[in-house]
């Protein structure tokens, strides 16, 4: 009965919809008769290969866009790690229809969070650097564009303008009141204590590069977009099977199954579940013991159509990984996304945000840590936008910070930004309601109170001790962030942009848990170990360009031609000899690496690559060099017959052996050039020359020359010479020795 509900309220949703579904078959076919118990057999189907959750090969499975980046608000995509730069094939990710279009948190058709309103900016400050927190008309009118005006490279909806990098492609470069005005601003004063020895545990976010384009890949960001839910909902055309993209996809046709869909985003959140496991084991190895989860681990989990719970189907992954980060004694964090607000006047907006925050906190709960992991495990929060008030924006986050449910409100931390709320801004709230604050030190040199603090590390190191006591009163480890705007950044949106790499380590306390957030990932940790020797630096090294030697990735041997078999040579003697597995001797040749040590860098730890080479990571493309635009192109030849090739050979004979007149030449070089000629003339006529047949003269012919007596005694022998010979009978005759002795003796005799 449960059966037959479901499949009744899946067909129910459809319908609602306005899905067109086909009725059932009606078709009374005959079928097949039963065979006897005699006549069956042991069945020697082979079982049926799982789906495929590698997006190198399953064109439904993509690389979520929150991982990739810096942090959560760098939606910029100069600030992604460049897939495609790394020597992967994007456009296979990407399916050019109408309906499979990238769904962003932005869309209007899908999210209700497209509805997000633009914060309304303060005035432009009248002196430069006297608040830091206030922007310009200019960049007010540029950040009030509406969601979608505006396409990214991945020709994905820009979302709302005042999350994005102003400096990305798609926005006119600062103008030069703005540079002289960034210019003008006092300079930073920073601090010159370096936190050594280090004692604390640095980590990065979401996304190991190295890990990323292992084979196979390991990474936690798996997602799809919800036309490819809807599509998997009907079964495969052959559902005994593995799917394909071009030969067994969906059959529309067929009944559509909300369970079915289903599974399909399930198994998806658990591939990225499963691959916790790994990531924190190589996070080990190198020294590494802080990580932040992706938040978009499970796709579309807290969506208000295509929600889910994560209990139980992937209570088990998670209890694994939390086992695993317990016993090597790992922090886990999270940090949901930029559109999950709790102080914004608009109630759907709202309601999204609780879902999201409820989601994340499931999360981190199914992971069953130890009490003070546990506590540690925290969920870092934007304020979000000023909404034309930011005192009533405040309150609306209190009101609404208190309907939420225990077990999100002791995760939950606030986090200063780089666009409107200060660290001056959000201390008091959270001293208020005891909730801890994330100090982010990039952040906090952008937007800062100009009358109480100056830009740079050194003020800011006095509020150390509030900072730390928001998070003693809840027994949690404190943690702060850690980033550098690029080089060639000034003014305060180009210093929003995060650099691949950090220099530095902040005047933090050595003790600390740093989240350094960078577009490179463990490699930008990897780079301040090096730097600072601080503790792992000594176990990793450099790794050989375009080479993996620890991947079981097969080696790819040209093919052999087959040979007909001989006389000389059988046919067993030409085969490649194989061995008791039936594996060749070049099969074996092949090291085969176990599970446990597939990306892992293998024994000399090579998983270091140097900036800017992210195409080091992947074995090299086969590149097809461009033709001369100068170069003339050489038409294929046409097929010609017979007598064709035969005239154009003779022409082009002709030419080759008329001589050429130079001039200026002089009789010896011209002499030279027409005996060249001439010699390989005559060597390619020798080859063509054919041997012409002789003529069998006939019995006639004899005939008429005795009787006109023309013939002469010389023509005679040459006819003779070649008179066919007779032919052999098939019996010789027996011949007696001793007669033909005598026969001899006598003429010899007689001479």
């Amino acid at each position: 009965m449960g059966k037959r509900k479901s499949a009744t309220l899946a067909q129910e949703s459809s319908f609602a919809k306005g899905e067109s579904i086909p009725p059932p078959s009606l078709d009374n076919e005959a079928r097949p008769a039963k065979r006897r118990a005699s006549q069956r057999q042991p069945s020697q189907a082979k079982a049926k290969k799982p789906l495929s959750t590698n997006p190198d090969e399953n064109a439904n499975v993509l690389d979520a866009p929150g991982p990739l980046r810096a942090s959560p608000d760098a939606d910029e995509n100069d600030e992604r790690m460049d897939l495609a730069q790394a020597g992967m094939d994007v456009e296979n990710q990407i399916k050019n229809e109408k309906d499979d279009e990238p769904l962003a948190n932005g869309d209007e058709s899908d999210s209700p969070l497209s509805e997000l309103e633009s914060p309304v900016q303060p005035e432009k400050a009248k002196k430069p650097g006297q608040a830091a927190t206030k922007v310009d008309q200019k960049q007010v009118k540029s950040e009030s564009k509406p969601s979608g005006a505006t396409k990214t490279k991945n020709n994905e909806p820009a979302k709302d303008s005042q999350f994005l990098d102003p400096e990305a492609d798609d926005v006119e470069e600062a103008d030069e009141e703005e540079i002289q005005a960034a210019l003008l601003r006092p300079p930073p004063v920073n601090s010159d204590y370096l936190p050594l020895p280090w004692k604390g545990r640095i980590g990065y976010a979401c996304l190991c590069t190295y890990l990323r384009f292992s084979n196979p890949p390991v990474f936690t960001s798996r997602t799809c977009r919800i036309a490819s839910i809807l599509e998997n909902r009907h079964p495969l055309k052959d559902p005994n099977a593995p799917p394909h993209a071009t030969k067994n996809r969906p059959d529309k046709e067929q009944p559509a199954s909300i369970e079915r869909g289903q599974q399909f985003v399930e198994s998806l959140g658990l591939a990225n579940a499963r691959d916790i496991v790994k990531m924190l084991r190589w996070n080990d190895r190198y020294g590494i013991k802080f990580m932040r989860l992706s938040s978009e681990m499970f796709p579309f989990a807290s969506h208000p159509e295509y929600g889910y719970k994560l209990a139980p189907f992937a209570a088990e992954a998670l209890a694994e990984a939390g086992k695993v980060a317990a016993e090597l004694g790992h922090r886990l964090t999270t940090h949901p996304g930029q559109f999950t607000q709790l102080g914004s006047p608009r109630k759907q907006v709202i309601d999204n945000a609780f879902r999201d925050l409820e989601y994340h906190a499931e999360l981190l709960d199914l992971l069953k840590l130890p009490p003070q992991q546990d506590r540690d495990a925290v969920m870092i929060l934007h304020m979000g936008g000023i909404f034309g008030d930011k005192p009533a924006t405040l309150d609306r986050f209190r009101e609404n910070y208190a309907k939420l449910p225990p077990n999100v409100k002791k995760r939950l931390v606030l986090e200063n930004d780089d666009v409107c709320y200060s660290v001056h801004d959000l201390l008091p709230v959270c001293e208020e309601l005891n909730i801890p604050l994330v100090l982010d030190f990039h952040h906090h040199n952008i937007v800062f109170d100009a009358d109480q603090i100056r830009e740079g590390t050194r003020d800011i190191m006095d509020l150390f001790p509030r900072i730390l006591a928001t998070w003693k009163r809840k027994n949690i480890a404190p943690k702060m962030h850690y980033s550098e705007p690029t080089p060639a950044a000034i003014t305060g949106r180009q210093r929003r942009k995060h650099s691949a790499r950090v220099a530095t380590l902040p005047p933090c306390p050595p003790d600390m848990d740093l989240m350094i957030e960078a577009k490179d990932k463990e490699q930008a940790v990897f780079e301040l170990m090096r730097i600072f020797k601080l503790p792992g630096f000594d176990s990793f090294n450099d790794i050989v360009p375009h080479v993996r030697q620890d991947d079981n990735k097969p080696v790819k041997t040209p093919k052999k031609k087959k040979k007909t078999p001989t006389k000389k040579t059988p046919r067993a003697a030409e085969e490649e000899p194989l061995d008791e597995d039936g594996d060749s001797q070049q099969q074996q040749q092949q090291a085969i690496i176990e599970d446990a040590d597939i990306g892992m860098g293998g024994p000399e730890g090579r998983v270091y690559w140097p900036p800017g080479m992210e195409e080091w990571l992947r074995p090299v493309k086969r590149v097809v060099k461009p033709k001369d635009p100068d170069a003339k192109p050489t038409p294929a030849p046409a097929k010609k017959g017979k007598k064709a090739a035969a005239a154009a050979a003779e022409a082009k004979l002709e030419e080759e052996v008329k001589p050429e007149v130079q001039e200026g030449a002089t009789p010896a070089q011209k002499g030279k050039k027409a005996a060249a000629a001439a010699a390989a003339a005559a060597a390619k006529n020798k080859k063509k020359k054919k041997i012409e047949s002789v003529p069998t003269p006939s019995t006639s012919d004899h005939e008429v020359e005795a009787d006109e007596g023309y013939m002469t005694e010389k023509k005679k022998k040459e006819r003779k010479k070649r008179a066919p010979a007779p032919r052999r009978q098939s019996r010789g005759k027996k011949i007696d020795y001793k007669e033909q002795l005598d026969e001899d003796e006598e003429e010899e005799g007689g001479e």
